[in-house]
Order: structure tokens, then C-alpha cells, then sequence
């Protein structure tokens, strides 16, 4: 990955939130004091992730008009690349739609080669190379100071990496995209959850996970599933009005402390029942993980094994008003998977919520 790209009704504000709640760190900026009168942009770092906000600061823009449609989400999962000319031509062969060919962007750092096409509802892949660059971010953003001090770790940091993007596409949908992936990007089919894989006593829903070749870029695709309720992929679709991306998993070497700082901050996590962690199936089925079962009991942290290892994973709450997009924390030992054990505890979880707000 390259950098997450984030529309947004405030971007100062969600810089801020993201800074402080997320312990990331403000590295570059660009607005109306640096040439650009219509957009305000932060961009934050942690390890190898990077966030940008961009917001409108005038009416009548595409990203306000976005904002509007769609509440807060994000627009772009740009991806690093080694060659943008040949990889914009592939794929454009391929039958993607290109929204910006190949251009070269300059300042006194150096040069970064981008391309642009589009892939599920508005999302967009912008291709980048930036190998011969080294400033902040892009050229026509300038350096920006931290809006708060690091967070009290080991790296100054709660999460180090991006580890998957999900997307979520309408019925019937899911399997073009999959094959668009698979085309258009030379990804590969990583893992499959269908039928009771993914499914609860009132709601269901199907995914695939498309992957590049070293398995860094990963971008599970759902879709809703027929089912006696409205399932979260559909109440997603609705509040958003149409496909996007769902949720954005954050690799942390250290949950626990990732979780309390996160919480202590005031971001909201999805509960999870004491039934959960007092299933004598599960603690036979995963055994001794690195974190005492009545530790994560008390973070509501959920724990999954499979062939390769094991992993510890937690989901927050919506970020906005609307019920659109969410985080994952995720810690692996191993495992190469998604949490598939933990998939019914955690559509429950969400189904509790949907409940709450009366879209179940």
C-alpha cells in the first residue's frame, strides 16, 4: 500500500482525532497558504501506514459533494508501484476504467510518477511511484509538525501497518470484482467465506480475498448474502449509498496496550459476551496464545488459530454518525487468516449495534 485516502467534512478536525486517538503523526500538509484554494489535506503516518484527509473548503467541489453522498469514507487505496506507465496500461487493457494517466508531479525533493482508474462504487486505485522522491509526501504538500506528542510506547507508535482493506460491493457483484482484481492488478485469490461461514441466526453475507503477490496488499470483497435480516454489508450499502470500503485492519506488535490507549482516547469497541471466552471449545481450540485468555476477556479481544498460528483481533464502532466505516486491530502470531473462528461472535456483536439503531 501506498496511502489511504480519506474524504472528509473537516479535515483539521479528523487530523486531530486520528492524532489523538490513533496515535498517529501529522507529517505534511496542503491548503490554501500552498496553492491549493479549494482543498485543505493532512496526511499522518504510523510505521508504515499512511492516512490523508482531505476536505473541501469551498462549496461545489467533488470532494464536498462526496461528503454529502456518502458521509465520511474513503476515496482512494493508492498502491505503490515500480513502473506506473506499464502498470496504468495493463490494467487499462484489462478493461479497468482509467481516471488519470500517467503524469509526473516535481519539487525540489524530486519526482513521483502517478496514475489513476477506478475500481468498486467511487473508489478509486491511484498508482504511485515515488522511488525517486524524498520529501513529506508529494509534491505541492509541505512538512507539518505532530499536532500531539507520540503515544507512551516502545515505537511511539500503536499500530505499524496496514493490513487489509475490505470492500463491500452489492449483491451478485462480489465475483466481478474479484475477477477484476485478478485481471486489471494480477492479484490472487487468498481465502473464501461462504454459505454458514459467515452467517448468524438473522444475517449472512459472502467474501474473497484478493492479494498481490507478496501478500501485503490485501483487500477482502463482501457482499450481503439472502437472509432472515437486514445483514451489516446491506445496512452499510444503504447509509453509504452504494459500494466502498467497509473497514481498514491496523497491524499492532502489542493489542493490549494499542486497545487501552485507543479506549482511554475514547474510541469505542464492539463488546463481545463472556460466553465467548467461557467457551471450553474455544480455549481447547486455540490453546496458549502469548496473552492470558482473562486478559483479553477483560478488552473484549477476540482470539482465532488456524494451520500457520494465531491472531488477536478487535473492531471499533462506526467512526462517524453514519453506521459506514469502522477499524480493525489486529496482532498476528502466524496466521495468515482473517479470524473465520470469530466471525459469528463478531456479526453478532455488529448485529447488537444494528439493533441499537433500529436497522436489523
Amino acid at each position: 500500500m501506498d496511502a489511504v485516502v480519506f474524504a472528509v467534512g473537516n479535515a483539521k478536525q479528523a487530523a486531530h482525532y486520528y492524532s489523538t486517538a490513533f496515535g498517529m503523526k501529522l507529517v505534511a500538509y496542503r491548503g490554501p497558504e500552498n496553492g491549493s484554494k479549494d482543498t485543505a489535506a493532512y496526511v499522518l503516518t504510523s510505521g508504515s501506514a499512511t492516512f490523508e484527509f482531505r476536505a473541501s473548503i469551498r462549496p461545489g467541489t467533488d470532494i464536498a459533494r462526496h461528503v454529502a453522498e456518502h458521509g465520511d469514507g474513503v476515496i482512494d487505496l493508492a498502491i505503490q508501484v515500480p513502473d506506473v506507465e506499464a502498470a496504468y496500461a495493463h490494467a487499462v487493457a484489462n478493461g479497468a476504467k482509467g481516471l488519470e494517466e500517467p503524469y509526473t508531479l516535481e519539487d525540489e525533493h524530486g519526482k513521483v510518477m502517478i496514475a489513476a482508474i477506478a475500481a468498486y462504487g467511487e473508489t478509486r486505485h491511484t498508482l504511485v511511484d515515488r522511488a525517486n522522491y524524498g520529501g513529506p509526501y508529494l509534491p505541492g504538500y509541505v512538512a507539518a509538525e505532530p499536532l500531539v506528542a507520540p503515544p507512551a510506547t516502545k515505537n511511539g507508535r500503536l499500530f505499524q501497518a496496514i493490513d487489509h482493506c475490505v470492500g463491500n460491493v452489492e449483491l451478485g457483484k462480489m465475483d466481478e470484482w474479484v475477477e477484476f482484481y485478478r485481471k486489471v492488478m494480477g492479484f490472487t485469490n487468498m481465502a473464501e467465506f461462504i454459505g454458514d461461514d459467515i452467517a448468524t441466526e438473522y444475517s449472512a453475507l459472502m467474501s474473497k480475498v484478493v492479494a498481490d503477490g507478496t501478500r501485503k496488499v490485501k483487500f477482502p470483497l463482501n457482499e450481503p448474502a439472502v437472509s432472515r435480516k437486514k445483514s451489516q454489508i446491506d445496512e452499510y450499502l444503504e447509509f453509504y449509498g452504494g459500494a466502498g470500503v467497509q473497514h481498514i485492519a491496523l497491524a499492532t506488535n502489542d493489542i493490549l496496550t494499542t486497545v487501552d490507549q485507543m479506549r482511554a482516547a475514547g474510541v469505542r469497541f464492539l463488546d463481545t459476551p463472556d460466553s465467548y471466552y467461557d467457551d471450553p471449545e474455544l480455549r481447547a481450540r486455540i490453546g496458549e496464545v502469548r496473552v492470558p485468555i482473562e486478559e483479553l476477556k477483560k478488552r473484549r479481544i477476540l482470539v482465532d488459530r488456524d494451520e500457520d498460528g494465531y491472531l488477536l483481533q478487535i473492531f471499533t464502532q462506526p467512526v462517524q454518525d453514519r453506521p459506514t466505516v469502522f477499524f480493525e486491530l489486529i496482532e498476528r502470531h502466524g496466521s495468515l487468516g482473517f479470524g473465520k473462528g470469530n466471525f459469528k461472535a463478531l456479526f453478532e456483536a455488529i448485529e447488537r449495534e444494528q439493533d441499537r439503531r433500529g436497522n436489523l
